[in-house]
């Protein structure tokens, strides 16, 4: 009878004990499970969305791209070319000789960034009226006074645009590659930055800020403005052969809009190919000085100013 009982009693326990670790099993394991398959589950769900509401934005952009480039084509253009640009070449024609006018635009190319004024419309001109020999002369011989007479004036300022140029930290930190190294080093950064989206008429300035030497300043940057030079003179020739042919006189061939149109992809190509080339060239420099150095960004903004020097390059 007693044993009876002792084995009743153990059945009793091994039935808690099952129904115990069920218990377990059901409410602590499972929702382990649960909790793990929402981690792994809810991130590919965050992925997807983001994935979609990023199709949905490309999309409404290019949109609106193409809305804007039809409005510009059937209403833009037409009346850029027959009460801007017509005129004005009208006016070029008429009012100044071509000496007077090569004059006029080199000093528009060197005095427009000294006032942070986009010198593009200048370089268009320079196409449009003298093309590629003579236009080229104009257009680098305006831009190098252009890229001199900031330098000089940032000199005087040195101080003002270091303290300036505090609230762009990561912006210092490119310019100041610009100013280490050897001179071959200043001339290939330099010329890297004239090709690259960096606006130049504000490095003019900055880079007084740098160790940078005036010599390969000046030939990294005339090194850096050809493939600009030459792509302001083609489409500047490019539109004029285009409103010569719409609103004036001439008449384009099948074989020459086909050339135009096949050049003019050439050249937007090429502009694309330079400019990444630059940027790619850039951020690899600024990783092989950075490499060595595991900072957080706001310290490495700081110690990028620290790196400014304080005294006047030679």
């Amino acid at each position: 009878m007693t044993s009876t009982s002792v084995e009743l009693a153990k059945h009793a326990n091994s039935g808690h004990h099952v129904r115990e670790n069920s218990e377990y099993t059901r409410l602590v394991i499972s929702n382990e499970l649960h909790s793990v398959e929402t981690d792994i589950l809810q991130p590919q769900a965050e992925a997807r969305t983001k994935s979609f509401m990023w199709w949905i934005k490309a999309f409404l952009w290019c949109m609106v791209v193409i809305i804007f480039l039809f409005i510009s084509w059937k209403w833009g253009v037409p009346f850029i070319f027959q009460k801007v640009l017509i005129p004005l070449m009208q006016w070029e024609a008429t009012a100044f000789g071509r000496p007077v006018l090569a004059l006029v635009l080199v000093a528009s190319l060197a005095f427009f960034p000294v006032f942070l004024i986009p010198s593009g419309p200048s370089m268009w001109l320079s196409g449009m009226i003298f093309g590629y020999g003579l236009g080229f002369v104009i257009i680098m011989v305006g831009t190098t006074i252009g890229m001199i007479l900031p330098y000089l004036i940032g000199l005087l300022f040195r101080d003002r645009i270091h303290q300036w140029l505090k609230r762009w930290p990561n912006k210092a930190e490119m310019i100041r590659l610009a100013g280490e190294g050897s001179w071959l080093h200043q001339f290939k950064v330099v010329a890297l930055f004239r090709v690259s989206p960096f606006p130049y008429t504000i490095f003019n300035y900055a880079i007084v800020v740098t160790s940078m030497r005036f010599w390969p300043y000046i030939c990294g940057s005339v090194a850096g403005m050809v493939p600009e030079a030459f792509l302001y003179i083609y489409s500047g020739r490019l539109i004029r052969t285009f409103a010569d042919a719409n609103y004036g006189s001439l008449h384009l061939t099948t074989v020459e809009i086909i050339y135009n149109i096949i050049s003019f992809i050439i050249a937007v190509i090429t502009t694309i190919a330079f400019t990444v080339y630059a940027k790619r060239a850039l951020d690899d420099i600024k990783k092989a000085e950075t490499s060595g150095v595991d900072v957080s960004p706001s310290e490495s903004g700081n110690l990028e100013m620290g790196k400014l020097p304080l005294e006047r390059p030679k």
